[in-house]
């Protein structure tokens, strides 16, 4: 990978008009962070929110997770915590689209790579299923398997800061001897723990296990909607006369479908 595309999203970070980016590599920006599609999509859903260069840091503080986590601890922790709220916009964007593309909505990841390959800091967002064409090589899928420890949830990034000053500092190390080694863990899928000997059998048994999630969401939809419609059948008004022949009262039972959609 050259030097340019190793910083591009240095480059993102310090435009001073993000809405110049093409909407092909910008879906949102803030004062203080934008989010871009990622290029090499890992999963069906995957975005990068991307803190914009902005004081106190510069760009090398920004480099990576383990250089900001060197710097004053409440302005590293204030930046993540933007970052978070960033990312949780972003998730709502994504549930919205799963529902409307797939009819249901599943997990989404939030985390950094220990060691990334990419420069400048930058959260990834991504749909947990790991189905994806770019996902070709055993490094990338055990750099985002959730249980592995390459892949740190932003969850646990924060966590830290309320930790004992000596875990803090030990951790925030980021130690490349420590998590480079995890890439070459064995092939496992995320959801049961089995073993899988090459990348096309466990791509292959990813997108089995997703057709499964999705043959249960609709299922349980079919339910759902067979219970509003026997509801709605059962709820028709129904009218009594009082023995003065005063007015009928109506006994309407509110549907599911009328108190609006909720998931399981």
């Amino acid at each position: 990978m050259s030097s340019a595309n190793m910083t591009i999203f240095r480059a993102y970070a310090q435009k001073s008009n993000p809405a110049s980016l093409p909407p092909s590599v910008l879906l949102s920006h803030t004062e203080t962070c934008l989010t871009v599609f990622d290029a090499f999509p890992k999963s069906i859903f995957h975005f990068l929110v991307i803190p914009r260069v902005r004081p106190p840091f510069n760009v090398y503080q920004l480099a990576n997770l383990r250089s900001l986590l060197k710097c004053e601890k409440n302005s590293a922790k204030e930046l993540l915590t933007d970052l978070s709220r960033e990312a949780n916009n972003v998730k709502k964007m994504i549930e919205s689209e799963m529902l409307k593309k797939y009819g249901f909505k599943w997990e989404i990841w939030m985390g950094f790579h220990a060691v990334p390959s990419m420069e400048h800091l930058h959260l990834h967002v991504l749909s947990a299923d790991l189905c994806s064409p770019r996902m070709k090589l055993k490094k990338h899928y055990n750099s985002f398997h959730p249980k592995l420890g390459f892949f740190i949830h932003l969850s646990h990034v924060l966590s830290w800061f309320d930790a004992d000053s000596s875990y803090y500092k030990t951790i925030s190390q980021l130690k490349k001897s420590e998590y480079e080694p995890l890439l070459k863990e064995d092939l496992s899928c995320w959801k049961c723990d089995r073993n899988l000997s090459n990348m096309p059998k466990l791509k292959s048994h990813l997108q089995e296990e997703f057709d499964k999630l999705s043959d249960q969401e609709k299922a349980k939809a079919e339910r759902k909607r067979k219970r509003a419609d026997d509801l709605a059948h059962t709820s028709s008004p129904q009218t009594s006369l009082n023995n003065d022949d005063s007015p009928p009262d109506k006994l309407v039972r509110e549907s599911e479908e009328e108190r609006g959609p909720h998931s399981d």
